[in-house]
């Protein structure tokens, strides 16, 4: 693995353009925001204290008070606050909203992509929260016991993949269909979630739009086992 074309491992510049929140946000939990501002001008070669402190005041967290008292939301925020402080080129994000509610997690997400935006951050976030990555991502991977089962721009994967409903399907898809991902039946009926390489205009299926997150749960679902329309039964 290489990060900004150089090995990650005993490379303290890499670390230093490298910003990191865990899941379970891990500060020092007897310190205030404020102190924790100050720790990392001592601990970091690179650091915005000004901008660590602009984005704690604007979100109303009191810089005294111990993160341990704060509740989710502003710890997460502290958090982001502290990484973003660096000054990264590349922000690592590992599941950084999943204990949050609802309110609080587009909090953070909004707060997240106003940043990077400004900055030019590249970020490289995890999440099992499906509805938040098409708000937020432009290049998804879907990842299924360790094995890539999905990857591209968030625009391209929508356009590339449609729900068909037509009758039952006899093992033919119709031309335009580069791979069936998953599919149900009825007596007469069958609904495909397909991938495409062209237009379908076969007019006895109705073509659909999917969403982004019915894409993802559908090659989580179906894993190795979706089928290409030149060899039926071999993974595509």
């Amino acid at each position: 693995m290489r990060v900004f074309g150089q090995s990650p491992y005993d490379n303290t510049k890499t670390l230093a353009d490298s910003g990191f929140v865990a899941q379970d946000t891990p500060l020092y939990r007897d310190f205030s925001a404020a102190e924790l501002v100050t720790a990392g001008s001592k601990l970091n070669q690179r650091w915005d204290a000004a901008l660590a402190r602009n984005r704690l005041a604007q979100l109303g967290i009191p810089p005294d008070r111990p993160v341990g008292k704060l509740s989710g939301g502003q710890r997460a925020q502290v958090a982001l606050a502290l990484a973003l402080a660096k000054r990264p080129r590349l922000l690592l994000l590992d599941e950084p909203v999943a204990s949050l509610d609802p309110l609080a997690r587009r909090e953070f997400l909004q707060s997240l992509m106003g940043s990077v935006a400004d900055a030019g951050t590249t970020v490289l976030l995890s999440s099992h929260l499906l509805a938040d990555l098409e708000r937020v991502c432009d290049y998804l991977i879907v990842l299924n016991s360790a094995q890539v089962q999905l990857a591209g721009t968030v625009d391209e994967l929508a356009a590339g993949h449609r729900q068909l409903v037509g009758p039952r399907h006899d093992g033919t898809p119709p031309a335009g269909v580069a791979a069936v991902v998953r599919a149900s039946h009825t007596d007469r009926q069958s609904t495909l979630l397909v991938r495409t390489d062209g237009p379908i205009d076969d007019p006895s299926w109705a073509v659909r739009e999917i969403s982004l997150e019915d894409i993802i749960l559908a090659y989580l679902a179906t894993g190795d086992t979706m089928t290409s329309h030149t060899d039926w039964g071999v993974p595509a």
